[in-house]
């Protein structure tokens, strides 16, 4: 049983890296002309980081993988964490805006939207392929009872 639902636990993992990932690119795109933060500055680029959910090998999956086929079970994708670019800001003339230096210039942040959308479209598509994978899944898994019936 473990081998049948598997497939469904890695198509769920990817489900949740992809909604984080939009999720990110959203915000991304959404501060993309915020020239003060919190911390005082421009917003600072974000981004997810993926690793493999084997990274951090659990009792059950080992031996569940050992059982079955000799090696460890596949446990999907995790997000191991949203990170911060350090990029330089773009410095934009503009001596009207409030945020201006003595120069003229406005620290822009360092979003390129379109760079933000190609994110948010290979996201889209990768959650996208997912459903339809668990939904392949799914038909599997009723077609198989169908027969056994």
């Amino acid at each position: 049983m473990t081998n049948i639902l598997s497939s469904l636990d890695v198509s769920a993992s990817a489900l949740t890296a992809s909604r984080t990932q939009m999720t990110v690119t959203a915000e991304n795109l959404a501060n993309a002309q915020t020239t003060r933060t919190a911390d005082g500055g421009p917003y600072q680029r974000k981004s997810v980081v993926l690793q493999s959910a084997d990274a951090a090998p659990r009792f059950g999956n080992v031996l569940a993988g050992a059982m079955d086929r000799g090696g460890m079970a596949p446990a999907g994708v995790e997000v191991s964490g949203i990170v911060a670019h350090e990029a330089p800001p773009r410095l934009v003339f503009d001596p009207g805006h409030p945020d201006a230096n003595d120069d003229g210039y406005v620290a822009m942040p360092a979003v390129d939207s379109v760079t933000e959308m190609v994110d948010l479209i290979a996201a889209s598509r990768a959650y996208e392929a997912n459903v339809t994978a668990m939904q392949s899944a799914k038909q599997m898994f009723t077609r198989t009872l169908d027969l056994l019936r």
